[in-house]
């Protein structure tokens, strides 16, 4: 008998490439020099948080000495933090919610986990566009869901017809997110007003809702005019999962919240099961210290400029060197093509110019890899002459 299930075993074969090339990071570095190795492996949110965070944790010191001060609370968040935090989502969606329809979780990954446990049953089934962040299908299965995957069309954008197709009596969600990890494409408000017509006829059809699950950590951060339309204004089963880590670079505090739309027949008893599978998952409630900070810093965010900037220089590095890509319209990433069409071995190519980068199949997206920009600029312009050897030696 083994130590660990023979589940976890198989997961741990097939583990993410995101840390495998972070390791392969730490190897280089002691080799070669911090400064020497251009890591593009990991999301980390780089940018300093607000000037206000300051502030708020040296009221929430003075809060924190008094009796409960970082004591239980409600397993759905403090009631005052859920008001602010609903009239924060109702502006920010253009549809307005109360804090009875928000609950605040452990991240967007806490959120993700606590809405599936409490909508799945066993071989319940939940699709997502492919490439995908590789976390989902992993929450998918802990709650003992299928999880599904179904192509893009070539710019990313949805496949709206392999959605319809996909779609069976066990369907249970659709899960997308936008801005996307890894291809940064932002669905535009035309196809997701598409995708609520077939989500609308597929519920009917089957006779159960079919939810649509929009998890949105980069929302706040799109380029040129890219805008991210509201789920909430397109099908009335949609569900907003998303967190602070990103938009406050609070990616270590763990705070994030699930919302769900007004218009959801039962929606008391799906926040009911909410804060339930909360609570059961072992989660209790949302980080203390990281309701507060958020309740001081809601309408503030992280200077975006910086992001921006890179996102241009990294560009212009990819462009010249000859790489086929689609510019993101957000978030922290780009997805360019694997020059030579195998993405696992172009990414071993670019660890020999001393690059980091995660290799498409790691998302589902073989022949593809993806670049992390948040790294310093003085990284990205380091890295420059090693992706265009890399470029030209494989091409």
């Amino acid at each position: 008998m083994g130590i660990l299930s023979k589940e976890i075993e198989s997961f741990l074969e097939k583990s993410s490439w995101i840390r495998k090339m972070f390791e392969a990071g730490i190897e280089l570095k002691k080799k070669f020099g911090e400064e020497n190795v251009y890591d593009f492996s990991l999301g980390n949110p780089d940018a300093p948080p607000p000037k206000k965070i300051k502030d708020s944790l040296l009221k929430i010191a003075d809060e924190v000495l008094k009796p409960y001060g970082l004591g239980y609370m409600p397993n759905s968040g403090y009631p005052y933090v859920r008001k602010r935090l609903a009239l924060h989502i109702s502006e920010e969606q253009g549809v307005e919610i109360s804090e009875k329809e928000v609950i605040l979780t452990c991240g967007a990954a806490g959120g993700l986990n606590a809405l599936l446990k409490a909508i799945l049953d066993p071989g319940d089934e939940v699709i997502s566009p492919r490439p995908y962040f590789v976390e989902y299908r992993f929450y998918v299965l802990n709650h003992r869901g299928k999880f599904l995957s179904v192509p893009t069309l070539d710019n990313f954008h949805l496949n709206l017809s392999a959605i319809s197709e996909k779609i069976n009596q066990n369907t249970k969600a659709i899960l997308i997110n936008s801005p996307h990890n890894p291809t940064g494409v932002v669905y535009t408000k035309e196809e997701l007003l598409e995708l609520g017509k077939i989500l609308t006829n597929k519920s009917k059809e089957f006779g159960h809702p079919v939810f649509l699950i929009s998890d949105e950590p980069y929302r706040f951060l799109t380029y040129e005019d890219s805008q991210v339309p509201s789920v909430f204004d397109v099908y009335d089963y949609s569900i907003v999962v998303s967190s602070f880590s990103k938009s406050l670079s609070l990616a270590g505090e763990r705070i994030g919240y699930v919302a769900i739309s007004p218009k959801i027949d039962g929606k008391e008893k799906l926040m009911d099961g909410l804060i339930f599978t909360n609570r059961v998952l072992g989660f209790v409630n949302a980080p203390a210290i990281g309701q507060k900070i958020i309740d001081h810093l809601l309408e503030e965010k992280v200077d975006i400029s910086s992001y921006k900037k890179k996102k241009d220089l990294m560009e212009s590095i990819l462009k010249e060197a000859g790489y086929e890509f689609y510019p993101p319209q957000g978030g922290f990433y780009f997805f360019p093509k694997a020059p030579g069409g195998d993405d696992v071995a172009f990414a071993k190519r670019l660890q020999e110019e001393r690059i980091l980068v995660v290799p498409g199949s790691g998302f589902e997206g073989k022949g593809y890899f993806r670049i992390s920009i948040t790294v310093p600029e003085s990284t990205i312009l380091g890295s420059k002459d090693g992706f265009k050897r890399a470029f030209l030696k494989t091409s």
